[in-house]
């Protein structure tokens, strides 16, 4: 699947942008130029060489603390997703096999939590357990769990029906070695394709909440922290705000873009995608040679 991912235009663009702001996560702190705390006198300055994104109404650089402040966004966007995925992925591939009762829980369990505010809900809990941004992403996490509980569901539904599955059962075969030679294979596509929405709608989440200053202790930086201070400074630098809201849209942009990639190389429209090329190779390498208009 990730030679064909990457065999799209589309599947390298988002590829390469969220390699990109992976290593900003990893590196950021270490590429800043300026310490993004450190203040000082020179505030809301322009870009120059010293400052390249100028300075806040602290002085402080906005390029370091943009760099700094990539970590967690991206660590927080992943927290969601993982939590979504073990929360919501198991127990969907589970209740086709494990009962009329553990079905009927489970699918009343992900109805209730599909009507849950999940940004409302992170806010409550974080005024319960504590300013901190990993519990509210957890919590998050398992209030969009049921988007992987019915896509890992139907998928484990078409392939519950198919000969070589109740072959398989018939035949003594146990229920975890079914889900893992046959089920799993299956269902692993339609997932990918949830994770990686996941993960843009956890930038979204992160960057929600830290905008309202949630989950994250000031000074410390973020993107959506940055963006809610930039705008309070508009008549002094209305361009202060392009470099974080980009950031945001871009990375999202790259998570459905990846989604779609995965989408369109997947199952039958894969399948058609590998054909197709496989003809157009047959296809050049038996064109026959012309020279000078003659064969």
């Amino acid at each position: 699947m990730v030679r064909r991912v990457l065999s799209l235009t589309s599947g390298r663009i988002a590829v390469v942008i969220l390699v990109l702001i992976a290593l900003l996560a990893v590196c950021g702190p270490w590429l800043a130029p300026q310490d993004p705390l450190a203040t000082s006198d020179n505030t809301l300055a322009s870009a120059s060489g010293a400052h390249w994104l100028g300075t806040d109404y602290l002085g402080r650089d906005v390029f370091s603390r943009l760099l700094d402040g990539s970590r967690v966004s991206v660590l927080g966007s992943l927290e969601v997703a993982l939590m979504a995925l073990v929360v919501g992925a198991i127990p969907g591939i589970l209740s086709v096999y494990s009962g009329r009762v553990f079905e009927w829980l489970t699918l009343r369990l992900a109805d209730t939590l599909v009507a849950l505010p999940f940004l409302l809900f992170a806010i409550a809990v974080i005024a319960l357990l504590g300013n901190g941004i990993t519990q509210a992403m957890l919590v998050t996490g398992a209030l969009v769990s049921p988007l992987f509980y019915r896509v890992s569901r139907a998928a484990t539904l078409a392939v519950a029906r198919s000969p070589y599955v109740e072959a398989a059962i018939v035949s003594g075969a146990s229920i975890g070695w079914v889900v893992r030679r046959h089920v799993w294979v299956k269902v692993l596509p339609p997932i990918a394709v949830a994770l990686a929405q996941t993960i843009g709608v956890g930038f979204v989440i992160v960057s929600s909440l830290t905008f309202l200053g949630i989950g994250v202790q000031p000074p410390a930086p973020t993107w959506g922290g940055l963006l809610a201070s930039d705008l309070g400074y508009l008549s002094h630098q209305p361009w202060a705000p392009v470099a974080p809201a980009l950031l945001i849209m871009v990375t999202v942009w790259a998570c459905n873009l990846l989604a779609d990639a995965i989408r369109d190389v997947s199952g039958e429209a894969g399948r058609a995608l590998v054909n197709r090329r496989k003809a157009r190779a047959r296809t050049g390498t038996s064109a026959p040679v012309t020279v000078g208009g003659s064969r």
